[in-house]
């Protein structure tokens, strides 16, 4: 398809099995805007073209910018390459069609994983094995020196857990630790109350 100005009108040219043919833009899906355009871009390149006065070539230089323009829109619409012959100057250039923008991919929503039961009451079982021999120990031990000591103990070690056991309530594998400390913790001093009756 090749762009070219016929008495102050656009038109398209093109092969067929009749041989090559013109056709007004206005006849093609380019959208009536375009058409517009090109018929425009026409009159002023006619004009420019007539007129006897030397110019400085600006105005030949803003003709043939704009009918590269208005060959890469064509382009664009038609998803082919289109030649545009410039009016003032007779030169034949071909516009490529341009590539579709990129579209990033949208990211998958995938289901959420299931939830490990198994493996996580496992670990906070273990967790809290681990938390309640650790505080009953440490309180016998301390219990035996001063039963004030041991509660004193207690309350500090609970104290240093509480901070980060609250924060890792939420993240996906440590909340079955924080079951865990917290589970651990109710049983030691459940078992520490039951030593002193």
């Amino acid at each position: 398809m090749e762009l070219r100005v016929r008495d102050g009108r656009a038109v398209l040219a093109g092969e067929d099995d009749s041989g090559e043919r013109e056709v007004d833009p206005h006849s093609l899906p380019l959208g009536a805007d375009l058409a517009e355009a090109l018929h425009e871009w026409a009159k002023v390149a006619d004009a420019v073209e007539r007129t006897e006065t030397p110019s400085d070539g600006v105005a030949n230089a803003l003709v043939a910018r704009r009918g590269k323009q208005l060959a890469g829109r064509i382009a664009a619409v038609m998803n082919s390459p289109v030649s545009y012959t410039d009016p003032v100057s007779g030169e034949l250039v071909s516009v490529e069609a341009p590539e579709p923008p990129f579209e990033p991919a949208v990211p998958r929503v995938d289901e959420p994983e299931p939830t490990p039961w198994g493996t996580g009451l496992t670990v906070s079982v273990i967790t809290a094995a681990i938390v309640t021999v650790t505080v009953v120990s440490l309180s016998l031990g301390l219990g035996e020196t001063s039963r004030w000591l041991a509660l004193v103990a207690n309350v500090l070690v609970v104290g240093g857990l509480a901070p980060s056991v609250w924060l890792g309530r939420r993240v996906p594998v440590w909340r079955w630790v924080a079951y865990g400390v917290v589970t651990g913790v109710l049983v030691a001093w459940l078992a520490l109350i039951l030593t002193l009756l």
